[in-house]
């Protein structure tokens, strides 16, 4: 079965995890696609529509212009004819949307400058639903739902519910409101309604913590402030956390299709987050640590000290042959950035033993020597053995993504590039925090002999050459294959130590080439891939967390010319999203196109790109 995800890059989204809103830039929305109002992974809205009805007909309504604030709340600002004998459109109907982590609440604003006063009769007319986001991910439609006296809802523990002061609501296949307004001599009324939202068997709820404020950065051009600002803002609408527990806090993956714990990526952007903030890298370690695996178990891909891939209420269905239990532990690279976070936030000041951590980090730690290469040979590597897992378990996920250099597809087993780069730097923070909190020098000295073996290891078997000269290979394959396709996969190695000086060199360079940088950030695959298209999900789209992550470690290397200007690549892409960078978008040269073509299905806001707003202000020197 072909599956037909719907575009979200034309909508206009209203977050507070776990709720979110996507509509029209009108501020309506009727089911096409993703459209409607969520509440964990279940669209319990499809149709929103508003109208304006004046004594003998309905006045007719035109968008003017939308906008969202850093508080998170979207304006519709709407045209309404109305005349005084002039062709001036003398009304506006302002619709202020806010999302809340329990339900969305809009404001409803008309206004005339007409010297009589008027009566009109507002009218917004919603249509339930229940559709889990697996079927309108893979565009299909869900049973249609009926509301009753008490709202409605899909099983006993879930429960929606509109309010409306003043209106008249009618309730059933539709629930209509109506309010019958009197607009005074050149003033203005206003109306109210609010949707309240409820599921008991979502895993986590909205942060109740404070928001994060924005940095100042004084130096900062107006675009970065800009871009900052969004960043922080999107980010703080991303918080979700175990319930009743704000220490607890994480950042949502992304919306609208994975607004849940991803533990790769609540993990890169609570690093790539850092310089502005330590309280969510530490309640990401912390939620992540307190769902560390347990036990061996094929279906979920739990093994004990393994971190978890993902978290949702219900099996996931993705339609395909890939069914992932609601608790997942299938990625190879999770754990390692775990302990390369903890590495970071002790660094920053917070206290090991204190925070909690010290014994989920030796299970962390004797996961990676234990079973991140169970065919040892001496590389982290994954496989599915359910059967129904993910095929690929790195970032880069889809079942297509790792490719030979003539665009054959590898198989698995697969050790990825980064994975090994990760895994060299997390036994290098593993000792230095043995040796400050565990009192054990040896068994320090012990995982910085893993580490140098483990580089001298991939030194022989994952560098090829092209025409162009050496490089790193994206991966080996169940052959032990270096897998030769050029890709960004070497750029997650700079500043992990895997590479030398020398090495760490060649390989921006070949970052920095035509090939690679498109002018707003560098491919997944090169152009020069048979299978490259711009708009492939890994093989030619632009990630941007892939970017900041490859300037992080250019920072971090010593390269600062080569990061600031794939920041200002990443700046200039921002100003083409209204400074909202995208989960992903089009691989083409900024020397063709202005804006960066979007990638129709990305998310967005998504946490780790949002994140990488911080990363763009570090090398461009403003934080």
């Amino acid at each position: 079965m072909t599956l037909h995800q719907p575009f979200v890059h034309d909508l206009t989204v209203t977050l507070a995890a776990p709720v979110q809103v996507w509509s029209a830039a009108d501020g309506d929305f009727d089911g096409t696609g993703a459209e409607g109002a969520y509440c964990g992974d279940r669209r319990v809205l499809r149709g929103l529509r508003l109208r304006l009805l004046g004594p003998d007909r309905q006045i007719e309504l035109a968008h003017g212009s939308t906008s969202t604030g850093t508080d998170g709340a979207t304006t519709f600002h709407l045209i309404a004819r109305l005349q005084d004998g002039t062709a001036d459109p003398l009304g506006a109907v302002t619709r202020r949307r806010t999302a809340t982590p329990s339900g969305v609440c809009e404001r409803i604003t008309v206004a005339a400058s007409l010297a009589e006063p008027i009566e009109v009769t507002l009218v917004v007319s919603l249509l339930p639903d229940a559709t889990p986001m697996t079927l309108i991910k893979a565009g299909l439609d869900g049973a249609p739902v009926v509301a009753g006296a008490d709202g409605w809802g899909w099983d006993a523990g879930s429960r929606i519910r509109v309010r409306a002061p003043g209106a008249r609501v009618t309730v059933g296949e539709a629930v209509e409101l109506r309010w019958d307004l009197v607009l005074p001599a050149y003033g203005s009324a206003t109306a109210e309604w609010q949707l309240a939202m409820s599921d008991a068997r979502l895993p986590f709820t909205g942060s109740t913590a404070e928001p994060v404020p924005a940095p100042a950065m004084p130096a900062a051009s107006s675009s970065l402030t800009r871009l900052v600002r969004r960043s922080v803002a999107d980010l703080n609408a991303l918080r979700l956390q175990e319930p009743g527990d704000a220490s607890r806090t994480f950042f949502a993956a992304g919306a609208p299709w994975f607004l849940t714990l991803f533990g790769r990526d609540a993990l890169i952007s609570a690093r790539l987050f850092l310089p502005v903030d330590t309280s969510m890298a530490l309640g990401t370690l912390r939620t992540l640590a307190a769902r560390q695996g347990r036990v061996v178990d094929v279906d979920r891909a739990e093994q004990p000290g393994k971190i978890l891939h993902e978290v949702r209420a219900d099996v996931l269905d993705l339609q395909q042959g890939t069914v992932l239990p609601p608790e997942y532990y299938g990625t190879v690279d999770a754990t390692p950035l775990w302990i390369l976070l903890l590495g970071d936030i002790v660094r920053a000041g917070i206290d090991l033993h204190r925070s909690g951590l010290y014994e989920p980090l030796l299970g962390a730690l004797s996961w990676l020597r234990d079973s991140s290469d169970p065919d040892g040979d001496g590389f982290a590597e994954y496989f599915d053995d359910s059967g129904h897992g993910l095929a690929n378990q790195g970032w880069k996920d889809s079942g297509d993504s790792v490719r030979f250099a003539d665009g054959t597809v590898a198989e698995g087993p697969i050790a990825l590039a980064e994975v090994q780069g990760y895994a060299h730097g997390a036994a290098l923070a593993g000792a230095d925090l043995l040796e400050r909190f565990g009192g054990d020098p040896g068994e320090a000295q012990r995982w910085r002999s893993w580490a140098r073996n483990l580089a001298e290891r991939f030194r022989e078997r994952f560098w090829v050459r092209d025409a162009r000269g050496p490089y790193p290979a994206i991966a080996l394959d169940r052959y032990k294959r270096p897998v030769t396709g050029v890709a960004s996969n070497m750029g997650h190695l700079l500043g992990t130590g895997l590479l030398n000086a020398a090495e760490e060199a060649v390989v921006v360079q070949r970052l920095m080439s035509p090939e690679m940088f498109s002018g707003y950030g560098i491919r997944t695959m090169a152009t020069t891939n048979a299978a490259y298209w711009p708009t492939r999900y890994h093989v030619g789209s632009v990630w941007t967390h892939d970017t900041a992550m490859i300037i992080d470690g250019m920072l971090a290397s010593g390269f600062g010319a080569e990061a600031a200007a794939l920041a200002e690549g990443l700046l200039r892409a921002a100003e083409g999203f209204d400074y909202r960078l995208p989960e992903l978008f089009g691989g083409q040269s900024a020397e063709e196109v202005f804006p960066p073509v979007p990638y129709p299905a990305s998310c967005r806001p998504q946490a780790w790109a949002a994140a990488s707003g911080i990363t763009v202000a570090r090398a461009l020197g403003a934080l």
